[in-house]
């Protein structure tokens, strides 16, 4: 009998915990790494399963369904398994035998009496590869949807959007591990003081340039090394808030959402956890040397605790925290006029698939409509918050239309987007109308975000 690897083993049980708590597994992942023995490699081989999974398990679904005379026949805990198996199979190109034996024992790992149904499915699983993805994806979306493990309607809508040979660039990008970026923290250190620090340790820290202007990212720098993040450098600037990680077009939007002068009072709505506040602020004593009076926004209590809490470790002021839904800022502290606002949608997230795998299985048609009227009823409230002359920005991190260009379009043609111009992004001699960042796979996540001017 072959001995189970570790690796699977805590892959079946980071998937499980993700499962029943509707959780991100990466999340799921980290915590569990924190407290196991396993060794490098197998830490590394855990990830790939888990996050693999993650992104494909409908698909795995849909394979494991077919060699089932029902779906019926097996429960969660022997599904959780046999699509560790059937990823590796379809998606890694494992051995089969090895495949087959390791699958087996994960499943009587989990649930003993079920290790004979699983030997008979994973052999019909091996059988069905030779076909995989039952069609041509060059000509047909399910199959292309397949190929890289997407839900059919997304694809398809990606392909409608983008053109086939774009949608599918994107979906196999997001496919590919998240590369890591680091911003420096101007509220607590400097550039200079950073980049000595982890040259100590011989850790090369890449500026960046920002993929949608061409201009440099302030304080943005890229981690070749993913591990550079537990170094002793950078465990010291984040135990200081000097450092803090955040994907290279999150910090560009951060920055473009600052207007040329000053503003005195600046609103956040959709705050989060905090990340772009620091970002903000940071960015605001580049600009300026000091912090704005910011007022941050979001409907959710426990957020607003945590960004209470990370302003504080960052060295981040706060004029107020708001617990509030941002469509609705009447009768809050935030019901009154600032020089610049941000927006900060919630959004399908689409375009952060390579940290949040999940997302697309556990997102639907209807459910992107619905934060598109979310984000459009946030950015409305928000636009009568700005004096005269000041700057709007709406930001999200998804590639869907519905949620981006089709928000400001409306926006615009509503009442009270009659006062707001659209400001255009200067790049080289021809400016943009919007920012748009690319996915790739050593780059940023693709983000959207829009400027705005009232002007009158």
């Amino acid at each position: 009998m072959p001995k189970l690897s570790g690796a699977r083993q805590l892959a079946v049980q980071v998937n499980r915990q993700a499962r029943e708590r509707q959780a991100y597994t990466a999340d799921v992942l980290d915590a569990q790494l924190a407290k196991c023995t396993l060794l490098h490699d197998d830490r590394a081989f855990a990830r790939v399963l888990c996050l693999g999974v993650a992104a494909t398990v409908g698909t795995l679904d849909e394979i494991i369904n077919r060699c089932l005379r029902s779906p019926r026949d097996i429960r969660d805990n022997v599904r959780d398994a046999l699509r560790i198996s059937t990823y590796e199979i379809i998606f890694l190109d494992k051995d089969p035998y090895a495949a087959v034996d390791q699958g087996v024992e994960l499943v009587r790992f989990v649930a003993p009496p079920a290790a004979g149904l699983a030997n008979s499915v994973l052999r019909k699983i091996v059988r069905a590869k030779a076909s995989f993805p039952f069609g041509d994806p060059a000509t047909d979306d399910a199959a292309l949807a397949r190929l890289y493990g997407f839900p059919v309607w997304l694809a398809k809508a990606l392909v409608a959007q983008m053109g086939r040979e774009a949608a599918e660039a994107f979906m196999k990008a997001s496919n590919a591990p998240a590369a890591v970026f680091i911003g420096v923290n101007a509220a607590r250190t400097d550039d200079a003081t950073v980049r000595r620090e982890f040259g100590r340790e011989e850790i090369p820290l890449d500026a960046v340039r920002d993929p949608v202007t061409g201009a440099g990212i302030p304080g943005c720098y890229h981690l070749r090394d993913a591990r550079a993040v537990a170094s002793h450098a950078a465990r010291h600037f984040f135990d200081r808030g000097g450092i803090l990680v955040s994907d290279a077009a999150a910090q560009a939007i951060a920055a473009l959402a600052l207007p040329d002068a000053y503003p005195g009072e600046f609103l956040e709505v959709g705050s989060g956890r905090g990340t772009k506040t620091i970002l903000l602020q940071s960015d605001a004593v580049r600009k300026w040397g000091k912090q704005m009076a910011l007022t941050c926004v979001d409907s959710y209590e426990f957020k607003d605790k945590i960004v209470r809490k990370r302003a504080q470790a960052y060295g981040i002021e706060l004029d107020a925290a708001v617990k509030a839904d941002g469509r609705h800022l009447a009768g809050t502290a935030a019901d009154k006029i600032f020089g610049a606002a941000f927006v900060d949608a919630p959004c399908s997230g689409l375009g952060t698939l390579r940290r949040h795998p999940e997302i697309r299985w556990r997102m639907t048609p209807a459910d992107v409509l619905k934060l598109a009227d979310l984000g459009f009823e946030l950015l409305e409230e928000a636009s009568r918050h700005v004096r005269v002359g000041g700057r709007l920005t709406y930001a999200t991190c998804t590639v869907l239309a519905q949620e981006n260009e089709l928000v400001i379009k409306r926006f615009l043609e509503s009442e009270s987007g009659s006062v707001y111009r659209l400001q255009p992004l200067a790049r080289g001699e021809k400016p943009l109308a919007v920012y748009r960042s690319p996915l790739s796979a050593e780059g940023c996540d693709a983000h959207f975000a829009a400027v705005l001017r009232r002007v009158r």
